[in-house]
């Protein structure tokens, strides 16, 4: 949620900046409301203050009784006044914060220009992309003629956009969730939970979810399916205060992941790109404001280490002002290179979130001692999303017998297997 007070001074600097988005927000409707929150603070203050006065004529009781009799009439109606002034305060006050929940975040000054993806500023490519000898299949068919993923018997389970992953599947899984949580706790520092996968409707506002992407959501019983361990995390400091010395605070968690993925009809109908139920290993981060943007790229440095760790070709790209997620300031994508369908795919996004979710879900800190709490900032990124892992080693390390070749740093949570033979 954006800053009401930097808003309204600064007008048309945040329009121009948010405009750089597309969808042409006016922030009018905003300005009015705050003029008119202001006009009945002005008239509730001289109210009380009016009050106060009378009263203590009242107590000093030097009037006659019909002069006494008129100021408690007076009194009584400035009362009321107050009261019902209060009441439109805090109805322009619940307007003003329904408007701001629909507001984005300000896009940060390094965030290039552009309107789609294919505006997104390529920043590095780390490895090289492998050379086959033979036409390299896309991960479902790889999959499917392993007898690893299972889309068919998922379908009569669940149906659309569901995998079934069997034997080496499921342990190759189970070994990358372990290999990443390895890895950013034990190199990166973060400090490792398990969240709940079902989070309360102020968590998903808290960290942007609702109620712009309610459509995206899975809700049940009145709680939410959590679309990313992002929400659970980040919500465990929701009305804290930390001390400046405890910051930056880094976590790590996997969890199972629930989306709807409205709008995606027709894309990726095959195979586990785009799918309803994935898992991942999150990193989020809540830091001070003056180091959230070198945080910010270390956080994309700690999941690049899986990839390069896997040796996998990637690039990392800047999303342009029009590719920008809903509550990020800045965003890097990291983009696994895919053989079998030729192209890159997003396996991570790092995003620096500044103050948008920390104003949200109040989570501040004390700059030194007795000085007023400041809000923290507060990142995350996918370290990594662990499907499209999968993805990636089917495509990558495919052989020319149908087998899949393991990679080294995986072999010792694989049993110390080599291959995934393919079946007889």
């Amino acid at each position: 949620m954006l800053d009401l007070k930097y808003v309204c001074e600064n007008i048309e600097e945040v329009e121009k900046r948010l405009s750089a988005r597309g969808g042409g927000l006016s922030l009018a409707p905003l300005i009015g409301m705050n003029r008119q929150r202001k006009e009945v603070i002005t008239l509730h203050d001289n109210l009380r203050h009016e009050q106060r006065n009378l009263s203590s004529i009242f107590k000093e009781k030097g009037a006659d009784k019909a002069e006494l009799e008129n100021l408690r009439g007076r009194l009584k109606a400035i009362s009321e006044e107050i009261a019902e002034l209060a009441e439109r305060q805090r109805e322009i006050e619940k307007n003003i914060e329904d408007f701001l929940l629909y507001v984005p975040n300000i896009p940060h000054q390094t965030v290039p220009p552009g309107a789609s993806s294919e505006d997104n500023m390529e920043l590095r490519k780390i490895g090289e992309p492998p050379d086959f000898s033979f036409k390299p299949l896309e991960h479902f068919e790889i999959g499917e003629r392993l007898g690893i993923l299972d889309f068919e018997t998922a379908g009569k389970i669940s149906g659309s956009r569901f995998v079934l992953y069997k034997g080496d599947g499921a342990r190759l899984e189970r070994a990358l969730t372990n290999f990443m949580l390895d890895i950013h706790t034990e190199l990166h520092g973060y400090t490792e939970v398990l969240p709940p996968f079902l989070v309360n409707e102020n968590s998903m506002i808290g960290t942007g979810q609702l109620p712009k992407f309610a459509e995206e959501a899975f809700k049940t019983d009145g709680f939410y399916l959590i679309p990313t361990a992002e929400v659970p995390v980040t919500n465990m400091f929701r009305d804290v205060i930390f001390e400046a010395e405890e910051l930056p605070r880094k976590f790590c968690a996997y969890s199972a992941c629930f989306r709807r993925e409205a709008g995606s009809h027709g894309k990726d109908v095959r195979g586990m790109t785009r799918v309803h139920q994935f898992q991942k290993v999150e990193l989020v981060k809540f830091v001070r404001p003056e180091n959230s943007y070198d945080e910010h790229e270390s956080l994309a440095m700690d999941a690049e280490e899986v990839l390069k760790r896997l040796n996998l070709h990637y690039r990392v790209v800047s999303l342009c002002t029009g590719d920008l997620g809903f509550s990020a300031a800045r965003c890097y994508d990291i983009e696994v290179w895919l053989p079998g369908q030729n192209t890159y795919r997003e396996i991570s996004s790092c995003s620096n979130f500044e103050d948008f979710q920390a104003r949200r879900i109040n989570a501040r800190f004390r700059p030194a001692r007795g000085e007023k709490p400041r809000y923290v900032h507060t990142l995350n990124g996918s370290g990594l999303a662990i499907g499209r892992t999968i993805i990636a080693i089917l495509e990558n390390y495919q052989l020319p017998d149908g087998g899949v070749e393991i990679p080294n740093a995986l072999r010792p949570y694989m049993g110390n297997k080599s291959v995934i033979e393919p079946v007889v």
